[in-house]
């Protein structure tokens, strides 16, 4: 009975976190189209990393966890996934948010289930419903609908935005299938400590310090910087994974990825004054129909245990 309370306890705090996640998430693409604008994208992705990296190692810091993340065990795993979901994800995503427009944005990220549908059945083995698969095929008919009319053939940012959520996806298989157990605070700091180092060695090899903006752009952009760094970045990532860690990984990304477009067209308006178009409406009313069916299938199965798969265990 104890061990029950502690499992609904623990999904209740998943689902929690996954809602503050997507919250939170609602003012990303707003944030990164108001700071690209002012400053170059692999900049913005560099700072921004940086001011999470400062408060991630702080917080591991205190907790006397920071030499985890270069323990001989984990360190290379660790490394990797601030790799691929921050520095080449924020290298695809700040890029591709520069170059189209924040409500598109928004929507080529609803490609995300797509990729969690793929990545849960061929690496974990989760074999998807038949409504699972048709929600997925009604969720990218709206991002075509939405998009396709003017953004995949005239701007290459549509096209860097929507790899963007295949580089996050690829970096929760490496935590799901690598690093279990591993607390949300390790995870969440090795994104940003390493992302942000490997970011750093990207912009200086790309001569990004001839770069920097004048100093009325910096004092424009540095504190929308600080706030994309520590509470859009940092906290919706560490919200995440304690999501990821407590329910699984296609239920947690079909709660916050829908729920971000909503919540997104009121920021991008107070923000930037963006108004989607009558077709980004109707995409987006079929995309939120199609992950409204996606949240309401029935879980995801996994393959049968056998023999030899339990005494691995």
């Amino acid at each position: 009975m104890a061990c029950r309370r502690m499992t609904r306890r623990n999904e209740r705090l998943g689902l929690l976190s996954a809602g503050l996640c997507a919250a939170n998430g609602a003012f990303v693409p707003a944030f990164a189209k108001l700071t690209t604008n002012a400053a170059d994208p692999v900049f913005v992705a560099t700072v921004t990393t940086l001011f999470g990296a400062f408060f991630a190692a702080l917080v591991l810091g205190t907790r006397r966890e920071l030499g985890v993340l270069v323990r001989r065990d984990i360190g290379p795993l660790l490394l990797l996934v601030g790799a691929l979901g921050t520095t080449l994800g924020f290298i695809l995503f700040f890029s591709g948010a520069h170059r189209t427009t924040a409500i598109d944005a928004v929507i080529c990220l609803q490609s995300e289930p797509a990729y969690s549908l793929l990545a849960a059945w061929i690496f974990l083995g989760h074999r998807p419903t038949r409504r699972r698969i048709t929600a997925i095929g009604i969720l990218l008919a709206g991002i075509i609908l939405a998009v396709g009319g003017h953004g995949f053939g005239s701007s290459s940012g549509v096209w860097l935005v929507l790899a963007t959520p295949l580089c996050w996806q690829a970096s929760h298989l490496v935590v799901l299938r690598g690093l279990d157990g591993i607390s949300p605070s390790i995870l969440t700091g090795a994104r940003y400590v390493h992302g942000g180092f490997l970011l750093l060695l990207y912009w200086f090899a790309t001569g990004g310090p001839a770069q920097l903006p004048n100093a009325a752009a910096l004092t424009y952009v540095l504190p929308l910087l600080a706030i994309q760094g520590l509470i859009l970045s940092y906290v919706g990532t560490l919200l995440w994974y304690q999501a990821i860690t407590r329910i699984d990984l296609a239920r947690a990304t079909a709660i916050v990825v829908p729920s971000i477009p909503l919540l997104s067209l009121g920021a991008t308006f107070i923000l930037l004054g963006e108004i989607p178009s009558v077709s980004q409406w109707l995409g987006l009313l079929l995309t939120a129909a199609g992950v409204l069916a996606f949240v309401t299938a029935p879980h995801a199965a996994a393959p049968p245990v056998t023999a030899a798969a339990s005494a691995r265990t």
